[in-house]
């Protein structure tokens, strides 16, 4: 069984790393955290490349370059306690081959964020660290709860996670303890065949995603079947699914949109006997609850579902 490295707790004064690997950001999209950060008593301190724009068919904060140099600055300098990513978007892909963790190893610390920074957690995973999938600096258009951002305060400190939700129509019920890996579903097909997918033997999978047409839904659905991972997997999560299916062929769906993608991917798992949870608070959406990637995760899906981390 792998052994993963879960960082220290952050004192008061601790400092932040604010950095954007992917996509760009304005300064007043990330004002309000940077306040709360504050607030928390801890220090955030901005990557230099955290503003900055480059385009190059989509807007980048950055070139390849100064964005690899912020996150490679980010993880290993002795000062900087965690590492919270501006925004997602797109770009993480581009730093992979380039990560380095010479200091970060002697030093773990929390790396923060979702959406496609779901490939840098897949990459500390794989070198044995664990990492939080929760709500980026930026704020979604559809914006957040403030547990959101409390339960992120509650990891930092050293607290661990315990969720009781309500059941889902879609749910397989069932009892599963495993590692949990995972994140966006896009970038979870987008790593398969990689050195840098996640392992999924024994694993819980959480997958969540957002603006897909459902035939591509189903099509990276059908990616993780033929890749066997769906026989590896010892329990499945899925998060928010928004704004799903918005195909013209399939506009009777849009107003139910989550009910017929949970439909869907049970349907493409319901030969497997592993215990299943829709509508898990986590992902592109309003209550966006942290994860532990890497953590070990207890779920029990019944009337209820529980899940307990360690």
């Amino acid at each position: 069984m792998q052994n993963i490295t879960f960082p220290k707790p952050l004192k008061k004064g601790s400092k932040i790393a604010i950095i954007s690997p992917a996509g760009s950001v304005e300064i007043p999209q990330l004002d309000k955290t940077l306040r709360l950060i504050k607030s928390k008593g801890y220090e955030p301190v901005l990557g230099e490349n955290l503003y900055t724009k480059y385009q190059n068919g989509y807007s980048y904060a950055g070139t390849e370059k100064q964005r690899i140099n912020d996150v490679n600055w980010a993880l290993n300098d002795p000062d900087i306690s965690a590492v919270w990513a501006s925004r997602g978007g797109y770009g993480c892909q581009h730093l992979l081959q380039d990560l380095k963790l010479t200091e970060f190893k002697k030093n773990p610390k929390w790396y923060i964020g979702y959406s496609d920074n779901t490939v840098i957690q897949s990459y500390l995973l794989r070198k044995g660290f664990a990492s939080i999938h929760g709500q980026t600096v930026k704020t979604s258009s559809f914006g957040v709860t403030d547990q959101s951002y409390e339960l992120i305060f509650d990891i930092l400190k050293g607290k661990n996670l315990a969720y009781k939700i309500n059941s889902n129509p879609s749910n397989r019920v069932g009892e599963a303890s495993g590692i949990l890996v995972g994140g966006n579903l896009a970038l979870i097909y987008a790593l398969l065949g990689t050195p840098y997918s996640f392992d999924f033997k024994d694993k819980i999978l959480f997958i969540e995603d957002i603006g897909e047409n459902f035939y591509a839904l189903d099509r990276m659905i059908m990616s993780l079947e033929l890749a066997g991972v769906f026989k590896k997997i010892k329990g499945l999560i899925v998060g928010g699914m928004t704004n799903m299916g918005k195909e013209t062929e399939n506009k009777e769906y849009e107003e139910s949109y989550d009910s017929f993608t949970y439909q869907l991917i049970a349907d493409r798992v319901s030969k497997y006997d592993f215990p299943t949870v829709f509508a898990f608070p986590n992902g592109h959406i309003y209550d966006n609850r942290p994860l532990i990637i890497g953590s070990e995760v207890k779920m029990k899906v019944d009337k209820k579902v529980r899940m307990e981390f360690h």
